[in-house]
């Protein structure tokens, strides 16, 4: 019992911090592309837009902030023996994102906020695009800890430890490289998703402000083009990811496909229901297909579940190496879905601004209104996929997730749990209160005080 409510506070802290983490990488970069625009141009409207997207960006950064220092606290509080197994190789990683990332971030955030009227114009504009590098920078760290864990490498076992042996190993990880490419798209579709949702709604809210209208239009057919690129993009790196989680975590991607049998030519499920025991009751295929997809071969061999078990047995030891199959199963076509709907909406978009209608289409104003949450569900189920599917691994063929967890009682991390869900629901309505009220300010003129315009933001 003390496992699965360690399990469940942990999914519910990454969650709930990872809907900010990709907003926030977005943001940044098309705050930093808006000023661009501004800069070069000497243009006041894309000054006034990048002040306006500013704002928004700043008050997610505050919140992913406050909830990624809280996650780092749950390998102590609930999974102790799994940091005292992999502290020797989370240390170095993390303490980089922290020392180089973070306080990248945190310094230059300031410079960007306060030094608007005192740096020149050409370093101002340098300080948001140090804030961006800063955060795919932090990414690129924390992933590096994570891609250890679906694929360990540079490390070996002493005393019951994993020790680091070669730290270019783990920053040369496959794994990491083919994560970091789809996340770091997935948070780009994710700020375009969000500034194309809130442009279009704009500028036909404000369509007696000629000048705001004009400015929201600017940003519409900006966040349409980004949008589309992004998500185009991220359903490649995720192909890619797929081939390389193929080779390192087989049985993942098989209870992804709802592929029980290995197979040559084998089918793809279009649909597959499972009983109690996780047992197919239900499937439609497509025979070939998923040779296809994962081999490039119209007869290519794809293994299932039930031999890559046996695989496992003969190689672990006696146990069941099957994860939740139909939660693996369904968010990863929950992820596929709501990429495939982005993708869509990016090309109306695209196809709206190339006729001149983009700000004018009632119904492509309440599917990009919609779309704002397409990004976070795509994210969200990914996720779930990846750590779902690696289950009952916390280490990928090392260590179990049932030999991680701290030795603590069961009432202690229920109440823990229900003080984190009452607290990021508040939290979250808060969030959620502060981007409606800064997305309905008017935008600031040129030469407003940057202190009055961007700081009380952080606490209203």
């Amino acid at each position: 019992m003390t496992l699965e409510l360690a399990r469940w506070q942990f999914a519910v802290v990454t969650i709930f911090h990872f809907f900010f983490v990709p907003l926030t990488i977005g943001l940044s970069f098309l705050v930093a592309i808006m000023q661009t625009l501004a800069y070069r141009r000497k243009d006041p409207g894309w000054d006034r837009l990048s002040r306006f997207f500013g704002r928004l960006f700043l008050i997610n950064l505050a919140v992913g902030v406050v909830t990624g220092i809280v996650l780092e606290f749950q390998f102590g509080l609930n999974w102790s023996s799994y940091s005292v197994f992999v502290g020797n190789i989370f240390g170095a990683p993390l303490a980089i994102e922290g020392l180089l990332a973070f306080f990248l971030e945190s310094t230059f955030i300031g410079l960007w906020i306060f030094g608007r009227e005192r740096l020149s114009a050409r370093l101002h504009l340098a300080t948001i695009w140090v804030v961006a590098a800063g955060t795919v920078l932090s990414v690129l760290f924390i992933l590096a800890a994570n891609a250890w864990m679906q694929h360990p490498v540079g490390y070996k076992v002493v005393h019951g430890q994993a020790v680091l042996t070669n730290f270019w190993l783990i920053l040369g990880n496959s794994t990491l490289w083919a994560q970091f490419a789809h996340t770091v798209l997935a948070a780009f579709a994710t700020g375009g998703a969000l500034t194309l949702g809130i442009s279009v709604w704009r500028a036909h809210r404000d369509r007696n402000d000629p000048e705001a209208r004009r400015a929201f239009q600017r940003s519409a057919h900006l966040a349409t083009v980004f949008l589309l690129g992004a998500v185009v993009l991220t359903a490649v790196a995720g192909d890619s990811l797929g081939r390389v989680m193929d080779t390192q975590e087989p049985m993942k991607m098989a209870a992804a496909e709802g592929l029980y049998r290995t197979a040559n030519g084998a089918p793809f499920s279009l649909l597959t229901i499972t009983n109690l025991s996780d047992q197919p009751v239900v499937q439609i295929r497509v025979p070939h297909v998923l040779s296809l997809i994962e081999d490039l071969s119209w007869n290519g061999q794809v293994p299932g579940i039930d031999n890559i078990q046996a695989a496992d047995v003969a190689k672990y030891g006696h146990g069941s190496y099957v994860p939740m199959i139909w939660l693996t199963y369904w968010s990863f076509r929950v992820m596929v879905a709501a990429g495939v709907l982005m993708i869509l909406l990016g090309a109306w978009g695209v196809l709206l601004a190339w006729r001149k209608k983009l700000a004018d289409s009632l119904w492509f104003r309440r599917a990009a209104l919609c779309g704002i949450a397409l990004p976070f569900i795509a994210n969200t189920a990914g996720w779930v996929m990846t750590e779902v599917g690696r289950q009952p691994w916390i280490v990928y063929g090392v260590m179990l997730t049932a030999k991680g967890v701290s030795g603590v009682t069961v009432a202690d991390v229920a109440t823990t749990l229900a003080a984190f869900v009452l607290i990021y629901t508040a939290l979250g309505v808060t969030e959620a209160a502060l981007m409606t009220r800064s997305a309905r300010r008017p935008l600031d003129e040129p030469d407003a005080d940057p202190e009055s315009s961007l700081g009380p933001s952080l606490v209203y």
